[in-house]
């Protein structure tokens, strides 16, 4: 079921969000207001520790940084109940890229991704937390 709302904004405001709507492309105001919404919720999610949630993390690092694919396998198998996957991929002769898929309570996948961006030698980190979807529509 599909229930209409209204909202009052500021002229300059909507003109604003109608240049967001265009610039990612959604179709119409209302997919857009569903998914900005959707993002609130999914952030609300990540605020309960205890929330079974999901989360990419990606590194990017030099595979030549001495003992760090041993301390990120090492990191992984300490909690290898939440990673769900990994996709290794290589950048150039000295980069990788890899991303762990993680599943399991906010709290424990958050400190996961947290120790493999703060492992010494990865140039690059970004934790993406998302949502195991029950709860959106």
């Amino acid at each position: 079921m599909v229930t209409r709302v209204g909202i009052s904004l500021d002229q300059d405001l909507l003109d604003q969000f109608d240049r967001l709507i265009e610039k990612r492309g959604w179709p119409n105001r209302s997919e857009a207001v569903r998914d900005l919404i959707r993002d609130a919720l999914v952030q609300d999610e990540w605020e309960d520790d205890d929330k079974e949630t999901v989360a990419a993390v990606v590194l990017v690092y030099d595979h030549h940084a001495q003992d760090l694919q041993h301390k990120l396998h090492e990191i992984q198998h300490r909690s290898h109940a939440s990673v769900v996957s990994t996709l290794h991929v290589h950048l150039d002769a000295h980069n990788c890229l890899e991303v762990v898929i993680l599943r399991g309570k906010t709290s424990e996948i958050r400190h996961m991704g947290d120790a493999l961006i703060g492992a010494r030698g990865v140039r690059h980190g970004k934790f993406v937390g998302s949502t195991s979807g029950d709860r959106l529509r």
